[in-house]
C-alpha cells in the first residue's frame, strides 16, 4: 500500500495531466455529436476485434468437439440415405431400417504396400463384427477384417485382395473393384461388359450385390477403359472420390439383415 502511495506522489503532476486530459475529452465527445459517432465507432472497432480474436481462439480450442458433433450428424444423414433404398414408397426413412452406422477415427493407414490396411478405434465391444462395410462421407474405404475388444483392422480398397462389387451409376452395369498396386488414387473395375456405355467422367459406385455395402456409395469417376485379353470385357480405369493417403473419420456400417441374406445364399450355394 505505500509503494502505491509513493508512486502517486511521485507522480502527481502525470497523473493530474491524465485526469484532466480525460475529463475534456469526455466533455469534447458529450458536447459534440461528431466526437461523439467517431468515439463509438472506434470503440465497437476495438470491442469487436477483441472479441473475434477471443472467438477464434474459442473455436480453435472446440475444433474437436465440433468434429465429434459434424461426424454424429454425417452418421445420422448417411444412416438415413442409405436405408432410403429399401422403402421408397415412404417417406419415413426410418422405417424397417437395414442399415445402422458407428462412427470411428483411423489409427494408423498405410497405403504403399500391395496388401493395405486401417487401423480404426472401435471393435467387439462396439459390437463390430468382421465383414462390415467402413465407408467416409465421401465414398468407399474397405471392409473390416479382424477385431479385438477396441480395435479392428480394415482391407483397405487398395489391397490386392479386396474384391467389392460396384456399377455405373447411369446403368446396371456391374464389376468387381480391384486395385493394381500402382497409384493410391486410381482403383480398377473390371469383367464389366463391353456392351456398357461406357464414358470418361461416369460416376462409380455400389452396386448393392453383397450384404456388406448399399448401392449408390459413391466410389469415384471413370478416367480410362481398355478391353481385357479376351475382349469381352471392360477394364476400367476409376479416379477415387476419397483420398486413401489422408483418412482421419469413418463409418462402419451393419446391415441389420446380413445373417438372413448370408443363410439363404449359403442354403442356394449347396
Amino acid at each position: 500500500m505505500q509503494q502505491i502511495l509513493n508512486f502517486i506522489i511521485r507522480n502527481k503532476n502525470f497523473l493530474l495531466f491524465l485526469l484532466l486530459f480525460g475529463i475534456s475529452i469526455l466533455f469534447t465527445i458529450q458536447s459534440h455529436s461528431y466526437h461523439r459517432s467517431k468515439f463509438i465507432n472506434s470503440a465497437n472497432f476495438v470491442t469487436g476485434s477483441i472479441y473475434n480474436t477471443a472467438n477464434g481462439v474459442s473455436a480453435y480450442f472446440n475444433l474437436k468437439s465440433q468434429n465429434v458433433i459434424l461426424a454424429e450428424e454425417n452418421k445420422r444423414l448417411n444412416q438415413l440415405l442409405f436405408n432410403a433404398y429399401k422403402d421408397t414408397s415412404t417417406t419415413n426413412l426410418n422405417t424397417n431400417v437395414n442399415y445402422k452406422l458407428t462412427n470411428a477415427e483411423v489409427i494408423r493407414n498405410s497405403y504403399n504396400a500391395a496388401n493395405n490396411f486401417l487401423l480404426i478405434n472401435k471393435g467387439v465391444n462396439d459390437s463390430i463384427k468382421e465383414d462390415f462395410g467402413v465407408t467416409s462421407s465421401l465414398g468407399i474405404i474397405g471392409i473390416i477384417d479382424h477385431i479385438s475388444g477396441n480395435y479392428a483392422t480394415v482391407i483397405s480398397i487398395l489391397n490386392s485382395k479386396s474384391r467389392i462389387s460396384a456399377k455405373l451409376k447411369k446403368t446396371s452395369h456391374f464389376g468387381s473393384l480391384t486395385w493394381n498396386g500402382k497409384s493410391p488414387n486410381i482403383i480398377q473395375l473390371t469383367d464389366v461388359e463391353k456392351t456398357a456405355p461406357v464414358l470418361v467422367g461416369d460416376s462409380i459406385v455400389t452396386s448393392g450385390r453383397s450384404s456388406i455395402f448399399p448401392k449408390n456409395i459413391p466410389v469415384g469417376t471413370v478416367i480410362n477403359k481398355t478391353l481385357d485379353a479376351t475382349e469381352n470385357f471392360y477394364s476400367i480405369d476409376v479416379k477415387l472420390f476419397n483420398d486413401m493417403t489422408n483418412i482421419e473419420h469413418v463409418y462402419i456400417i451393419k446391415n441389420m439383415d446380413k445373417t438372413e441374406i448370408d443363410s439363404l445364399l449359403e442354403a442356394a450355394n449347396e
